[in-house]
């Protein structure tokens, strides 16, 4: 079992305080360090100073860091055109010496849309633009050098592009789907993911879940032992009860409810929750770390949970 750190600065964060997170997750040990993409925050918190670009952060991050993964859950599609996307993420990996991961989805916060003038289409017309997105995107990344790349999409299509500048990782820097959809969803990250992500979702659901991408990898021939599973779940660990109700008021959440939904405990406690998601087959937990400023909770989990695992 992997452990990544995962934020969310659209809640409230600076370039800055994102660079000591992700280098603190470094030195700790873990194996990546991703973060949402959002422009607008969520609930009652202020968002201040105000939301940081995810790619730009990564490329930031990618020159500033040396071992540690970088990506994104999730790059929403709607934010940004393919060919564009590709050029971005693409350059990211060059600056990191390919250590770049792509998470994208087809965006599902209306307000933040309206908040920053993006147009916002019906979930199936965002689902048509995802599906032409990965299309175009992993097209590009794998046309062989000295080639050029075609594609006759409804919303995005391409003609001879160049398809330039390449990834380092070859054929391309891996791609992460989720999500609970029940029959799209599964059919996309059968013919499109390296790695398939729950975010926040029970192991009775990631099993369901997982069962259906499984089929829809045999559907098309894939063998679903060549896909990734992973899980995202808020957390919120500590030394004593003390210290966990104390992270838990920080972040404006019960301990009680994040043992039931995340999470939360003792590090004995955190190993036993992540052991339930390993034995139905998730190999890496996306730590949602909501206080960061709190790097002792970053290293306490390092320390005390990792080595468990």
């Amino acid at each position: 079992m992997e452990l990544r750190i995962f934020t969310e600065p659209q809640q409230g964060a600076s370039y800055d305080q994102l660079l000591a997170v992700a280098r603190c997750a470094e030195d700790a040990g873990y194996g990546a360090f991703f973060r949402s993409d959002h422009y607008l925050k969520m609930g009652a918190v202020s968002g201040e100073p105000g939301p940081t670009d995810a790619w730009t952060t990564l490329a930031g991050l990618a020159r500033e860091t040396s071992r540690i993964r970088l990506g994104t859950l999730m790059t929403a599609a709607t934010f940004r055109l393919p060919g564009p996307l590709a050029i971005s993420v693409a350059q990211v990996d060059q600056m990191s010496g390919g250590r770049v991961e792509l998470g994208i989805g087809a965006g599902w916060f209306a307000d933040e849309h309206t908040a920053y003038g993006i147009p916002f289409p019906s979930v199936g017309e965002r689902f048509d633009r995802l599906e032409e997105q990965l299309a175009v995107v992993t097209g590009l990344w794998e046309t062989p050098a000295g080639e050029t790349f075609d594609f006759a999409g409804r919303h995005y299509p391409v003609t001879g592009s160049p398809a330039l500048p390449k990834p380092v990782q070859q054929p391309r820097p891996p791609i992460l789907l989720g999500g609970m959809g029940p029959k799209r969803t599964p059919r996309l990250a059968a013919r499109y993911a390296d790695e398939f992500n729950l975010p926040f979702v029970s192991v009775a659901d990631s099993v369901a879940q997982f069962d259906r991408v499984r089929a829809a990898c045999a559907d098309i021939g894939r063998d679903p032992a060549g896909m990734r599973w992973s899980n995202a779940l808020v957390l919120c660990c500590g030394r004593d009860e003390a210290e966990v109700r104390r992270r838990a008021e920080v972040i404006g959440r019960e301990p009680a409810e994040l043992r039931e939904n995340g999470l939360a405990g003792t590090p004995a406690e955190i190993v036993d929750r992540i052991g339930r998601y390993a034995e139905i087959g998730s190999e890496r937990i996306y730590l949602q770390v909501l206080d960061l400023a709190d790097l002792d909770h970053v290293e306490l989990v390092a320390a005390e949970v990792m080595p468990q695992l």
